[in-house]
């Protein structure tokens, strides 16, 4: 007898609402009270006792006691020697793809004459210094490296600052320095969780406070970044974030081997990161779940990728029209389309973090060397969000300059509709320039 299998197979058009909101529903995050307290205790610390707080932290959670944060050329150097020359090869290759792509990104200056005599200008502006994190646990990710500082040398962010976990023996992953040495980022900070987030927001001895923090993370680093975005006193960041997930619509044409394998990439990130595939045939189905069973029991991460098969979501639909209008509905982090002519649905497709089109697109191209960032929104936020890009580490400044016919031109308005809004003070700011104006031409 063969054991029931991990995910659920669902008739999309046998479900009740309820029952369709449910098999679209998220992993339930665990919110952990107790967990969310000491957040706050870790960045209260480090608010106020600076260095010697981040220094505990690092011993009791990463077991690695250091003299100093900054990585020095000796271990830029030493992890040189020990990433082999093909795999650094193929970090400049990815590096350079997402240079090209992102160095497309960068907004003009807007110079509008409204009105005569009005001028309005939107400049762009860097934001001055940003921080960046690069999770580094069970499987560290160098890639963040170049998704983030690759935009953030593209802006032209003067201060670009990197703060990763360090390893018990007091070194930053080998990969995530190099990685950074190919970015020219040379501020590599080793520490990790929320005391570096909090280190980053707030400042320390040694610490530069930053405007502005980016990178994904384990719930500590999610909930340490929601905490000092909320205070005033703190950062901004780049997005909510949550498990990674990842939504396929796939026809008959689709090869279940090809399927399988995009599912299994997206669970073995975390047991829970969520995978749905959407169809209208049975026979992919079919495919893909005998696909899963065997490539599954191949996986190293095989423990990690069943978690997240726990809840994944395998559903027939009437045709691929529906299956759109469900991944819509759901609006994932990452969406492909494995049919006969992908680029067909393209237009019908607004609420996804990243698309990928065809047979030949696995998400993992994506996530390492295609070109488009891999910091996306997830848990339903690409129905408002989009991911990183040269934007996220811009300010857009409005500019204003009205001559003398300027104001005469739309001040008379602007004194109309403030009033109609009950400020008084904002209409005579206007008021008593007009009235300047007519005193001097009828002297």
């Amino acid at each position: 007898m063969n054991p029931a299998p991990l995910w659920r197979r669902l008739e999309w058009a046998a479900l009740t609402d309820i029952q369709r909101r449910e098999a679209l529903a998220r992993p339930k995050p665990v919110r952990d009270a107790a967990q969310a307290d000491a957040v706050r205790a870790i960045l209260a610390d480090v608010r106020e006792h600076g260095d010697v707080a981040v220094r505990d932290c690092t011993r009791r959670f990463d077991r690695a006691d250091l003299a100093a944060f900054e990585a020095g050329p000796g271990e830029f150097d030493a992890a040189e020697a020990e990433i082999g020359a093909d795999v650094r090869a193929a970090m400049r290759n990815a590096i350079a793809r997402v240079e090209a792509f992102h160095a497309e990104q960068r907004p003009a200056d807007v110079r509008v004459d409204t009105a005569p005599g009005v001028r309005c200008e939107q400049v762009v502006r860097p934001i001055h210094r940003v921080g960046l994190y690069a999770p580094a646990g069970s499987a560290p990710l160098p890639s963040t490296v170049w998704m983030l500082a690759v935009p953030a040398r593209i802006a032209g962010c003067e201060e670009i600052v990197l703060a990763t976990p360090p390893r018990e023996d007091g070194r930053a992953d080998p990969a995530i320095l190099v990685a950074a040495s190919l970015c020219g980022v040379r501020r590599v900070l080793k520490i990790g969780g929320a005391q570096a987030i909090a280190a980053l927001a707030y400042g320390t001895e040694s610490v530069p406070r930053c405007d502005k923090l980016f990178g994904p993370g384990n719930a500590w680093v999610t909930l340490a970044k929601l905490e000092v975005a909320a205070d005033p006193d703190g950062a901004a960041i780049d997005m909510p974030a949550g498990p990674s997930e990842v939504l396929i619509v796939a026809d008959d044409s689709a090869a279940p081997d090809f399927v399988a394998a995009d599912l299994l990439a997206q669970a073995e990130h975390g047991a829970d990161s969520q995978v749905l595939l959407l169809s209208p045939s049975a026979d992919l189905l079919d495919g893909v779940e005998r696909a899963l069973d065997a490539q599954l029991a191949r996986l190293p991460r095989r423990d990690i990728a069943a978690g997240a098969l726990s809840h994944a979501r395998l559903i027939r639909t009437r045709d691929l029209a529906e299956a759109v209008a469900v991944s819509e509905r759901y609006a994932p982090e990452h969406l492909i389309v494995a049919t006969r002519d992908a680029r067909a649905w393209l237009p019908r497709i607004s609420r996804a973090g990243s698309v990928f089109l065809g047979p030949y697109t696995p998400e993992t191209l994506g996530d390492y060397c295609a070109g488009p960032n891999h910091v996306l929104p997830t848990l339903g936020f690409a129905r408002a969000f989009g991911g990183v890009g040269v934007d996220s580490f811009l300010r857009r400044v409005n500019v204003l300059e009205a001559s003398a016919d300027g104001i005469r031109a739309i001040g008379p308005d602007a004194s109309m509709l403030a009033r109609a809004e009950r400020l008084d003070a904002h209409a005579r700011a206007v008021d008593l320039r007009l009235a300047a104006l007519d005193a001097r031409d009828a002297a």
